[in-house]
Formats: structure tokens, sequence, C-alpha cells
């Protein structure tokens, strides 16, 4: 046996084998959770009601209503169309409302996540004698850092819908109740990534600062956050699309949003209106989607 085979054996399998065990353990438990869900594929194919409600409401796809289906639509009620501007609007602010305290709750999270403001301090104490300040931060930094990642887990690991379930319960139907339901797991998603890329941000700045004998918070606001900062506006936007969504979902729940649109109309079939809201939901999403990927290619790139 040569050298190199010798190493081979030693090293373990490749990267590709290492991915091909992974990708066969996946397939090994998505076969064994279907199994034992007793999962039957022909519980998907409807019956005759079925098939003709999917007629019914796919053949109204390219002919979306213009104006309201109902018959006893009241005085004074906007045509259909400045309805589902006005929603799309609603669903926008209820959006951007959300992120605002989810922003600044991720980034004092995140901050407190990461390992950037109290790494180097320990790693100095390590090889000589230090300040009380950079002692404390090495001491107490790694119990804090724990904390916030706990409590941006805990956050995050509760979906908007069960958050809006729970509020709802308190507060009833009423903006605050949607607005929480969305910041809370959005603040524990953003504290998650903000802090990991607070931490694998370039450190030669940071570095030749703190050489220089800047203060820590000069270091990490002038060396190391620069780095950072453009991936993390460019993650924020990309929230801020997925909260578009989320807001339009809640209207289900009862929220003025285009899900509460969606659902009534659905609810007395009236089918076009249903297109008529799912495309302007569509519209407002390629939109925001179009404006911050413009965005993001500029930061990023």
């Amino acid at each position: 046996m040569t050298a190199p085979d010798r190493a081979a054996m030693v090293r373990g399998p490749g990267p590709v084998g290492a991915r091909l065990v992974v990708l066969l353990l996946l397939l090994t438990a998505g076969v064994w959770s279907a199994v034992t869900l007793d999962l039957d594929l022909r519980g998907l194919w409807p019956g005759r009601d079925g098939w003709q409600l999917a007629a019914d409401f796919f053949g109204r796809a390219l002919t979306p209503a213009l104006s309201h289906e109902g018959v006893d639509i009241p005085p004074g009620a906007p045509p259909l169309l400045v309805s589902a501007l006005h929603a799309a609007m609603r669903t926008v602010i209820f959006a951007a409302a959300a992120m605002l305290p989810s922003v600044v709750l991720g980034l004092l999270l995140g901050f407190g996540g990461s390992t950037a403001w109290w790494a180097s301090a320990r790693a100095r104490g390590r090889r000589g004698s230090v300040s009380a300040g950079a002692r404390l931060r090495s001491t107490a930094g790694p119990a804090i850092s724990s904390v916030c990642r706990l409590v941006s887990a805990l956050l995050r690991s509760v979906h908007e819908l069960l958050w809006a379930v729970l509020f709802l319960a308190a507060f009833g139907i009423t903006p605050l109740a949607a607005l929480v339901a969305i910041a809370l797991p959005y603040a524990g998603t953003l504290a998650k990534v903000f802090a990991e890329m607070i931490d694998e941000a370039p450190r030669p700045a940071a570095g030749a600062l703190r050489e220089a004998g800047a203060t820590p918070a000069a270091v990490f606001c002038f060396g190391l956050l620069p780095g950072a900062l453009p991936d993390m506006t460019a993650y924020t936007l990309y929230r801020f699309e997925c909260a578009l969504r989320s807001a339009a979902v809640l209207g289900f729940f009862g929220f003025p949003t285009l899900g509460y649109h969606i659902a009534a109309s659905f609810e007395n079939l009236y089918y076009g209106e249903v297109w008529t809201y799912l495309y302007v939901l569509v519209i407002l999403v390629v939109a925001v989607d179009w404006w911050s990927g413009q965005v993001r290619r500029r930061l990023v790139t």
C-alpha cells in the first residue's frame, strides 16, 4: 500500500463521500418518517367535488375581477382595485412597523451574542497583563454571549403564527398583536445572523486599530462593524420581504392586510376577487424584491 493510500485511509471519506453519507441519511429519515406517519399519496387525489372546486378556482386565474363580485356591497364602498391597493399599503405598513423593533432587538442580541467584543480581550489576557475593563469583558463575555444566543433561539423557535395566536388571546385583533407576532421571531433570526456576520467580518482593520491603542468601542465601531454592515443591511432587506408575506398571512387571523381580503373573498366563492388580491400581493412582493435586490447589489459588491 502506497503512502497516499494510507493517508487517505487515515483521513477517512472525502468531501464527496461525506455529502453522500449525509444525503443517504436524509433520505432514510424521510422514508422512515413517511412510514411512521402512514402517508398515502392517494389522499392527494381529490374527489369529483374537489376537482370541480379546483376547476372553478383556477379557471378565474386569467380573468381576475376588476369590480366587486358581491351583490350586497355597502354604499360608499371603495372599488375593488382601490381596496386591493389600500390592503397592499396596510401590508407594507404592518411589515415595516414590525421590522423596526425586530432590527433594534436583533442588533442588541446579535452584538451580545457575538464573540468579537470579548474574544480579543481574552486572547490578550493570555499573553500578558490587561486592563480591568478587558479582564471584565473576557470573564463576563462568554456568559453574556450564551444568554443572548439562548434568547434569540427561543424567539425564533416559535413561528409568527403561534405568536399571533398567543397575542390575539392577550390583546385581541389589534395592530399591536400583529406587530409583536412578527417582530419577536424576526428579532431572533436577525440576532443569530447578525452575530455570525460580526464574528466572520474581516479583522485586519480592527487589529490595526487595536495595536494603535484605540478603545474597544472604537475598534468595534470603526474596525469591525463596517465590514459586516453591508451584509447585515442586505439580510435585513431580505427579512423585510419575508415580513411582507408574514403580514399578508396574518390577515387570515382578521388583521386588515391582503390575507384578510383573500380569505373573505374565498369564503364567499368570489374567486375573481381572490385572484385580484393574489396578483396584487405577487406584484408587491416582486417590486420589493427588485428594489431590495438593487440595494443589496450596491452594498455587497
